[in-house]
């Protein structure tokens, strides 16, 4: 029998209960054992949903379990830090929803506390684990689109005012459509170019409703290697027309992703590898190249995910999304809003 993680999760509704539980149901390394909401009654009916053995209505509680070996924490943004820090000191493994904190400063502080305590910390960027972005990642590697220079991505949803939701909260959530959505984005473009951004300049407006965060975000990334990318993301755009894209275009092709990222591994991938380009063609008649069919095996993000970091710590493997990545990306999002905020280029 294959060994398995024991799991808590801090934080069982919402997400958790949407997708992650889900996921983790699938994982042959993973079994969950306990569960914890803010009431007992929440608490117990998310236990009795998913059969764990055990009902929480306390972090505390939970992490004094010795049944649980790690803990997936998807409460709201401001409890993250204190939440992982407790979970270090308890001795668990931890997988943290991103933001990892409510600031860059404060998520690093999370980081040293793990590794201190000698426990390992995943961000939960699951997107990372999508069919289509891995083999985007793999053909940009491989050079099949040459040298990259050009990045666009698109992650938006209707999501209008809501009294008392802490997403729509500066105070509670750190920030809206950038910090919610466009992180997914921010994160996936180093990842698949293999390449940190180093300049950053962005526009961060409410444009559309009255929540203190912004409903609508544009955030423009240089790159080390060179390349120029695009982020949008948005709170304010009707859910059946919102497009979720990535697209990346080199010098000798491109990879147009159409809905490859979300919650749900599928969408389609526009491949063209073109090889060198020649002179200059002074008729600029405009036609399509070969389009290359890339085969992957679509499944389950999250399950990918818990199962990832399970082997991490069952066997010692490199974590394939440590915090400290999140850490970075929220260093971008920093600088974008003071970019916004102050009106200028933000060197990283």
């Amino acid at each position: 029998m294959t060994k398995k993680v024991r799991w808590g999760v801090i934080g069982a509704g919402g997400i958790a209960d949407r997708r992650t539980i889900p996921g983790m149901m699938l994982c042959d390394n993973a079994e969950l054992v306990a569960v914890m909401e803010i009431n007992m009654e929440l608490a117990e009916k998310c236990r009795a949903k998913w059969g764990c053995k055990k009902a929480y209505d306390s972090e505390a509680a939970l992490l004094a379990d010795p049944e649980v070996d790690a803990v997936y924490i998807a409460s709201p943004v401001f409890l993250h830090a204190k939440q992982a820090m407790a979970a270090a000191d308890a001795g668990k493994h931890i997988l943290i929803e991103k933001p990892l904190a409510m600031t860059a400063e404060e998520g690093q502080k999370v980081v040293e506390h793990c590794k201190e305590k000698g426990v390992l910390i995943a961000a939960g960027l699951m997107m990372r684990f999508g069919a289509y972005v891995q083999a985007m990642k793999k053909a940009v590697a491989e050079g099949k689109i040459g040298r990259p220079v050009s990045g666009y991505a698109q992650f938006t949803g209707w999501y209008p005012d809501m009294p008392g939701n802490w997403r729509q909260s500066k105070k509670n959530g750190g920030g809206g459509a950038m910090m919610d959505m466009g992180v997914h984005c921010i994160d996936l473009m180093q990842y698949i170019l293999g390449t940190k951004a180093k300049d950053v300049a962005a526009f961060n407006d409410t444009i559309s409703f009255r929540y203190d965060v912004e409903d609508t975000s544009t955030v423009l990334m240089r790159m080390e290697n060179g390349a120029q990318c695009v982020v949008q993301s948005n709170f304010n755009i009707a859910d059946d027309a919102a497009k979720w894209r990535i697209e990346i275009f080199g010098e000798e092709g491109r990879l147009i992703g159409d809905t490859v990222i979300g919650q749900v591994d599928g969408g389609k991938l526009d491949a063209m590898f073109l090889g060198k380009q020649g002179g200059y063609d002074a008729q600029q008649d405009k036609k399509d190249g070969q389009r290359t069919q890339i085969q992957v095996e679509f499944g389950n993000m999250y399950a990918r995910e818990i199962e990832s970091f399970s082997n991490s710590i069952l066997t010692g493997a490199p974590v394939e999304v440590p915090a400290e990545e999140a850490v970075q990306v929220q260093r971008i999002m920093e600088a974008a809003y003071r970019s916004s905020d102050e009106g200028v280029t933000v060197k990283l």
